[in-house]
Parts: C-alpha cells; sequence; structure tokens
C-alpha cells in the first residue's frame, strides 16, 4: 500500500468534499451524506503492491460574486485577509504574573523574530471577545453560505470546531466524554460562539457551522466509538475488512490525519483571527502489539497465534528489541503525518486542543486483549505524544492525564478571548525549511504565549499556488446568478421576486412578488399583511402606485392604479403592471394589520425591451411542488404565484416556467440545460410548449431527489442569427 499517494488522496477528497458535488453529479457520481460518520465512505485503500490510479482535480469552487456583508444596525464585517505567499500571521496571548490578559500593548510593544531576525510588524490588532451578543442584538443563526461567511469573518465571535476521531476512540471512552462536553458547550460557549462538528469521513465543506448549541449537544449524545472495532460500516471499508490489523490501522490513521488537515487547510480560508480546534481522540499510532496483528481484521483472533498471550514480545531479550524497534519505526513514519497537520495547522492559524476522552488513562489496551505491561506502558506513552505533539506544535493545549477535561476547555475558551493578532512578511526564502518564531515584549513581568514556528513554502508549493490563482473564473454573469442566492435584500421581513415579459403596446409586464420571510429562532415580530409599492422612472412618471395585500393578487393594464382584486390560500401578493424599457425604481414599505411600517426596501431595476426584433426570453419563474398534488394544481392553474425562495429541498420538484418570442413572430425553439455552480454543463432539461396558456409559453420539470446538496444554474437559451438569449437562475438543493 502506498500510504503517501493515499494521503494525498484522503486530504483531497475531504478538501472537495461536497463543494464538488455538482461536479461529481455530471460524472453520474455520488456523494456521500456528512452525518453520521458511520455511514460515509472514504476513498477506498489500493490493494497491496498497487498504485492508486492517477486523480485528476476537479475545477475549483470560487465564491459567488458578491461578498459578505454586514448586519443591519453593526459595522461592515468584511474579512481583512493580507495577500501574498510568504505573509504571516501570529497570535500571541500576553498574561501578566497572574495570568491575567493583557489588553494594553501596542504595535510598537511587540518584537517578531523569525529564525533570530527580527522582522517588520505590518498588521496589528487586538482581540477580545466575550461570547455575548451586544445591547439590542439577537445571535444571528447561521441557515446560508452568506450567513456563514458573514458571522465567520467577525472579530467578536469564537469558533470551536469538535474533530470527533472515533476511529481512535473507544466505546467506553465515548460515554465518559459526552457528559463533560455537553457541560462545558452549556455552561462555557456563549451564545454568539460558532461551533462545528466534523469526523474523519465528512468533507470539510460539509460542516454545518452553528450557533444551536442544543443541535451540536445532541449530535454528541450519538457518537460512538469503534476503536479496535474493525467491523465495516459503509461498502469501502468492506473492501479492506480483510486487511491484516496493522494496515487498517495504518489506513485509519491516513484517514484520520488527512482529514485533521484539510479541517485546519479549510478553516484558514474562513477567518483571519484564531481558530480553535477540539480533537478527541485517543492518540495515533502504527504499532499493534503480538496479540493484536491479526492476518484479518474481520476475523479477530484467526490465525493469531499469539492472541490473549500476555508475555509475548517481552520474554526474552531478543523479544523486547524486536518490539522497540518496530514501535520505534512506526512512530517515525507516524511523525511525518503529524507533521503535514501542525504545518497546515500553523499556516492557517489554527490552534489544536487534544482531549484525551479516557481522563486518567492508565492502560492503552483492554485487559481482554491481553497485552503484557511492558508494551502496554510504551503504547500508551506513544500515544499520547503525539496529542502532545499536535496541540504544543500549534500552540494549543493538550487536555491529558486529568479526569476534569472541562478545565482544560475553559481555558481553550480564554485562550480565544484575549489575543494580539500579528502579521508580518517574511524576508527569509520559500526553502521548505522549518522558521522559528519568537515574539517578545518590550515591557517586563509579562508572559507570551505563540506558535513556535512553520514550514515555509516550497518553491513546488508556491508554483502550484500560483497557477491554481491563475485559473480562468466563471463568467461574471455566472457569479451575479449564484450571489442573488445569497445576497439579503434591505428588507428582513419578506422576500421578493421580481419577473418581466413582453407587455402591451412595446411596454414591458413587470411582476412583484413578495412572501413573508421565514423568522430566525427566537426572533419574534408582526407578520406582514400588505406591501406598499410605488414604482416610477428617472422622469418622476409613476407606473403603479397601491397596496398589495397578502393572499392578494393585483394587476394594473397602465399607468397608475390601485392594486387589483384576486385571492389566494398562500401567504404573500403579487401585482403585475406595465411600464416602459427602461430603468424603473421601487419603493417597498412592508405594512402591519394596523397598517403600521414593519420594513422598507428600495430595488433599482432595468426594465428590458421586449419590443427588438431579436430573440428575447423573459424571466423564468421557479414553483415548487412536493407531492403529486402540488403537480396537479400547478398544471391546472394557468397563472400560478411563482416562488421567492431559491433554496429546494431533494424531495421536491423544480417547474419553470417562461415566454419565448421569436423574432418576426416567428416559432420559437428554446432549450434548457442544468449547470454546476462554476458552469459547467450537467444535463439537458426538456422543454416542453405550453400553447394552452399562450403561443410564447414554455415550460420544464426538474427533479431534485437525484442531485446532491448544493448550488446549480439553470440556462435557458434561444438561437439567433446574431446571439442567443440567455437567461441564467441559480436555485441552491438542500438535504
Amino acid at each position: 500500500m502506498s500510504c503517501g499517494s493515499l494521503r494525498a488522496r484522503l486530504l483531497t477528497a475531504a478538501l472537495i468534499g461536497a463543494s464538488m458535488m455538482p461536479i461529481l453529479a455530471q460524472s453520474g457520481g455520488q456523494a456521500p451524506a456528512a452525518q453520521p460518520p458511520a455511514a460515509q465512505s472514504p476513498p477506498p485503500p489500493p490493494a497491496p503492491g498497487q498504485t492508486p490510479p492517477a486523480q485528476t482535480p476537479p475545477a475549483p469552487n470560487p465564491p459567488a460574486g458578491a461578498k459578505p456583508g454586514a448586519q443591519p444596525g453593526a459595522a461592515p464585517q468584511t474579512p481583512a485577509f493580507r495577500t501574498g505567499i510568504n505573509f504571516v500571521r501570529v497570535d500571541a496571548l500576553v498574561t501578566d504574573n497572574k495570568g491575567n490578559a493583557v489588553e494594553s500593548l501596542t504595535q510598537d510593544d511587540f518584537e517578531v523574530y523569525e529564525d533570530n531576525k527580527l522582522q517588520k510588524v505590518e498588521s496589528f490588532r487586538y482581540i477580545k471577545v466575550e461570547g455575548n451578543p451586544l445591547e439590542g442584538e439577537l445571535p444571528r443563526q447561521i441557515r446560508t453560505t452568506w450567513d456563514e461567511e458573514t458571522e465567520l469573518a467577525r472579530d467578536d465571535v469564537r469558533l470551536f470546531v469538535i474533530f470527533y476521531d472515533d476511529y481512535h476512540v473507544r466505546r467506553g471512552s465515548a460515554l465518559a466524554v459526552k457528559r463533560q462536553l455537553t457541560e462545558f458547550i452549556r455552561k462555557n460557549v456563549g451564545p454568539m460562539d460558532i461551533l462545528g462538528v466534523m469526523y474523519p469521513l465528512t468533507p470539510f465543506s460539509t460542516i454545518g457551522y452553528t450557533r444551536n448549541h442544543e443541535a451540536v449537544i445532541k449530535e454528541i449524545e450519538a457518537w460512538d466509538g469503534r476503536r479496535f472495532d474493525y467491523r465495516p460500516m459503509n461498502e469501502f471499508e468492506e473492501r479492506y475488512a480483510y486487511y491484516p490489523t496493522e494496515v487498517v490501522e495504518r489506513v485509519r490513521n491516513q484517514v484520520s490525519l488527512s482529514a485533521l488537515e484539510a479541517l485546519v487547510t479549510g478553516l484558514g480560508t474562513k477567518r483571519e483571527g484564531r481558530k480553535s480546534v477540539i480533537l478527541i481522540s485517543e492518540g495515533y499510532s502504527n504499532y499493534l502489539p503480538p496479540q493484536l496483528r491479526d492476518p484479518s481484521a474481520a476475523l479477530p483472533g484467526v490465525g493469531n497465534p499469539n492472541r490473549n498471550r500476555p508475555l509475548v514480545g517481552e520474554r526474552t531479550p531478543d523479544e523486547r528489541n524486536t518490539e522497540q524497534r518496530a514501535q520505534f519505526f512506526s512512530y517515525t513514519d507516524l511523525l511525518s503525518d503529524l507533521r503535514e497537520v501542525f504545518t497546515a495547522a500553523n499556516r492557517a492559524n489554527c490552534a489544536i486542543y487534544a482531549l484525551d476522552p479516557r481522563g486518567l488513562a492508565a492502560f492503552e489496551f483492554d485487559i481482554d486483549q491481553g497485552v503484557g505491561q511492558q508494551l502496554d506502558k510504551a503504547a500508551l506513552d506513544a500515544g499520547l505524544d503525539t496529542l502532545r505533539t499536535l496541540a504544543d506544535e500549534t500552540d494549543g493545549r493538550a487536555i491529558l492525564n486529568s479526569n476534569d477535561l472541562v478545565k482544560g476547555l475553559r481555558q481553550m475558551v480564554k485562550d480565544a478571548s484575549s489575543y494580539y493578532l500579528l502579521g508580518y512578511t517574511a524576508s527569509s526564502p520559500t526553502d521548505g525549511k522549518f522558521k522559528q518564531i519568537r515574539v517578545k515584549v518590550k515591557r517586563p513581568g509579562l508572559q507570551v504565549r505563540a506558535r513556535r514556528g512553520y514550514w515555509a513554502l516550497s518553491v513546488d508549493d508556491v508554483a502550484a499556488v500560483t497557477a491554481a490563482a491563475t485559473r480562468a473564473a466563471p463568467a461574471p454573469e455566472i457569479g451575479d446568478a449564484l450571489a442573488l442566492i445569497e445576497t439579503p435584500l434591505r428588507a428582513r421581513t419578506i422576500r421578493t421576486w421580481i419577473g418581466t415579459a413582453r407587455g402591451e403596446n412595446g411596454r414591458t409586464a413587470v411582476t412583484l412578488v413578495w412572501e413573508p420571510a421565514p423568522a430566525t429562532t427566537g426572533e419574534r415580530r408582526e407578520p406582514p399583511a400588505q406591501l406598499a409599492v410605488t414604482a416610477g422612472g428617472q422622469s418622476g412618471a409613476a407606473y403603479f402606485r397601491g397596496k398589495v395585500p397578502a393572499a392578494a393578487a393585483a394587476t394594473s393594464p397602465g399607468p397608475p392604479a390601485a392594486a387589483g382584486e384576486g385571492t389566494s390560500t398562500d401567504t404573500g401578493g403579487r401585482v403585475t403592471f406595465q411600464a416602459p424599457p427602461g430603468p424603473l425604481q421601487l419603493r417597498m414599505s412592508v405594512e402591519g394589520a394596523a397598517g403600521q411600517v414593519l420594513d422598507s426596501d428600495f430595488r433599482d431595476v432595468v426594465v428590458p425591451d421586449y419590443a427588438k426584433a431579436e430573440p428575447l426570453l423573459s424571466v423564468p419563474a421557479l414553483y415548487r411542488a412536493r407531492t403529486q398534488r402540488d403537480v396537479n394544481l400547478l398544471n391546472a392553474d394557468a397563472n400560478p404565484r411563482p416562488s421567492t425562495a431559491r433554496e429546494f429541498s431533494r424531495t421536491e420538484r423544480l417547474h419553470v416556467r417562461f415566454q419565448a418570442y421569436a423574432p418576426g413572430g416567428g416559432t420559437a425553439t428554446p432549450s434548457a440545460r442544468l449547470l454546476n455552480r462554476v458552469g459547467s454543463r450537467m444535463t439537458d432539461v426538456p422543454v416542453r410548449a405550453a400553447t394552452a396558456r399562450g403561443p410564447a409559453d414554455f415550460e420544464a420539470d426538474i427533479p431534485l431527489a437525484s442531485l446532491p446538496a448544493g448550488d446549480y444554474l439553470l440556462e435557458v437559451a434561444l438561437p439567433g442569427e446574431q446571439s442567443p438569449a440567455k437567461q441564467l437562475v441559480a436555485f441552491r438543493v438542500t438535504s
């Protein structure tokens, strides 16, 4: 087995994860679910003596066009990342002789040395976080990628990600750690703090960051331990279930450490400040004593003559020397993998807090495993050393040999609550060597904690980063379409959708749909009863002025008019009015049942000209159907109200309606296709004419059950002699 090749494959899979699910779907692949860990599947290891096949990296997954913005009433929270391959960030924890944080230091009070050379501190910030919301502020629940990027980028938010390594935790240890973790979360984690949970088989991009701490506790309560339990839990584990136990242990180490490396690497892209990773593991080891070296992991004890013979490996000096050599070389091999992890953590400014769920551990192996005392003690020390190494090399702490695990976790919270974030551009070359960092404070009597150093990028690393940065990005219209999924409106109490189609007498029919926005957890607000709308041009001409009540539709064939009459069983409302092509300003006021203003919004819209002699398309309208009855109702309704939402469940069916206009009144032949979020074609979508509604009406259906969770684009096109007409609609599929 080529462990290096396997590690590269596992790290790539963990980093890319669910962000490439749409691309996997393009080729018919299936992505594993994120929960629970036992149901997920890592890439299968190669058979002994075989070389893994070459892996073609998938296309990059760039962000949507919009950048995260600020919450209403708060200062903008734009991530302040410094660019440059050689830029280094260091967080320094400064305390006095009593252990209290020192908050009054300035940039001039610090000196940063790299390999004993003084560096110029170019960026300086003091971070102090208490985990509580400001007065009048409610903790914002994280529901979308936009929420995630915005909230994680805030300096006043602490981030804790729990990495539960079930491969290296026994079932009994899992039961013991649940109570203390639950106590820690309920008593020490603030309402503004963000938690995440990851497992060895979890792709990084599927981590659900949340402020719903009770949901995390509920997930913790379902934990189980699998150390030395080699029963396969998925089809990929079945492929190596009959390998020798030593090989399976190496595979598990590769899977776990690759996932941990992917976690810290990915967290480095989320924010600039300190990130805390709680590693729950009993330690790593490539060594197994003779009593556990079974020829087949799926058949414990079968074919192993040393089972239940405690003295094997300790009886003679030769046996002891043999086992000591095996332990030494196995630890040496493992150390290179550990170095990959803490190197990535240092580059990403992540601190690893390694927690042994056993508490005060006296033995490495259970009594029924029949391992001698000397081999057991050596294995216990080696496993704990791996946890100390990961913690010490990343400026974290090793929470070991203590039955009070909460005490160590409270210190982690304290570390993340007060620190100085320093940044400098390294003057040393990119030679791939270790660079020692020392942070000094000029004031006497103060103690400073900072990471010990980092591994510089090599020339090959720099070339790879540079090549990745120069890859072509998707077309701007793709980013604009995807941004509509995330970009919040000024109004927080409603969601709106604006569509355009060919109107009367050279005008354009503009349709405005509004629906109440779902309230966040703990939020109390009066439901909107109606929407006051004023639509006008830049010259001051008014095209519509009126109120659109909930469960009503209004139609205005010409200039200003009141909302028309209509009824609907759904909440929200709709109005359609005629407007000339060109800029259009929409002013909206959300009103309650008593007419009081609850919220407001202002939109600038460019109304297209549908009188041109060229191929033209209306804005596609999306409808959701959950059951066959919903499908029948949609088919029977000539003019149902479009959905304002852009998130749909895999249990739903997406129905699309639009109009296509060929030049000179000819026959239109539109087409549609489904794209992934980088604009690559996945499949064609059948389009059918809906002549019963009109000669220009068309529709399509997209079943969502076969699509993995992710962002997608529907491209509708109408061919033309010079250039085709196109419309892009982005939507998100959730699990």
